[in-house]
């Protein structure tokens, strides 16, 4: 797992340009507003997070499956693939890439189906409509649109580095972990390398902590560019937060959002 990243598919295949990604996005966009499709997708994220948690994975599988989520819908419009069966099928792919035992069908079923009916109700009315089958069958379907890419490389080991480097500080490697967990729901998992993201993260861990470390960041060898692009991404994330009521939105988003044509058999 620890391999070479500038050698890897997530490198030569999965860093995408923003153009690239307002062009695929063109048909959703056409129906959502950019605010609206950021917001339904800090939903999805926030739902495979809890999925994840509730199954007892550990976080480097949830990450993985959020970044699957995404990188498929990167390619794809909403209306190719409900997005509530893709998340249970991103986590069951990422548990068994990142060696973390295969979640048992029944499990993964029975979980969706409570966290959908308890934590999730205010968004969804009818339980959990899909099983197994479905599961599998959409496993396939990720399978092929990630092109068998499944090897994600996570910004949570380079910021274990850089934090050592800066001095052990377990305050500032918290809070900047949390950053790293919150970048999930923008798009700078698609857009920069992971150990970009942890600089990015950790600047901000520095704010928030009134950490001077500017003669440290000063020295590192980055695009320090990319890394305030980074930063502004998840400060808008924050900003949006700060406004978004999801358990009063929420319901009309998914009714706006474009919908598969075929419906589950039950």
């Amino acid at each position: 797992m620890a391999g070479n990243f500038w050698h890897s598919s997530h490198h030569q295949q999965w860093l995408l340009d923003k153009q690239d990604l307002v062009r695929e996005r063109q048909h959703d966009l056409s129906v959502l507003s950019e605010e609206e499709y950021q917001k339904l997708f800090i939903f999805f994220s926030n739902l495979i997070q809890i999925l994840g948690e509730q199954l007892k994975l550990r976080q480097q599988v949830i990450a993985t499956a959020t970044v699957y989520f995404k990188r498929f819908f990167a390619r794809n419009s909403l209306k190719c693939i409900d997005p509530l069966l893709l998340a249970p099928t991103s986590l069951f792919l990422a548990s068994k890439v990142e060696e973390f035992g295969v979640t048992s069908n029944t499990r993964l079923i029975t979980t969706c189906q409570t966290v959908v009916k308890n934590k999730f109700n205010y968004a969804y009315s009818q339980e959990f409509p899909y099983r197994t089958n479905h599961i599998l069958e959409c496993e396939f379907y990720l399978l092929e649109h990630l092109d068998c890419c499944l090897i994600v490389y996570q910004p949570y080991r380079p910021l274990l580095t850089l934090v050592q480097d800066v001095g052990p500080d377990d305050q500032l490697l918290t809070l900047a972990w949390r950053i790293v967990n919150d970048s999930l729901r923008t798009d700078v998992c698609l857009l920069y390398p992971p150990y970009q993201i942890a600089i990015g993260c950790l600047q901000i861990a520095c704010v928030i902590q009134n950490k001077d470390l500017k003669s440290w960041f000063a020295e590192l060898n980055v695009d320090m560019e990319k890394i305030q692009e980074i930063a502004r991404y998840i400060i808008n994330l924050y900003e949006l937060w700060r406004t978004y009521d999801e358990k009063k939105e929420i319901q009309g988003l998914l009714g706006k959002m474009p919908k598969p044509k075929a419906a589950p058999q039950r």
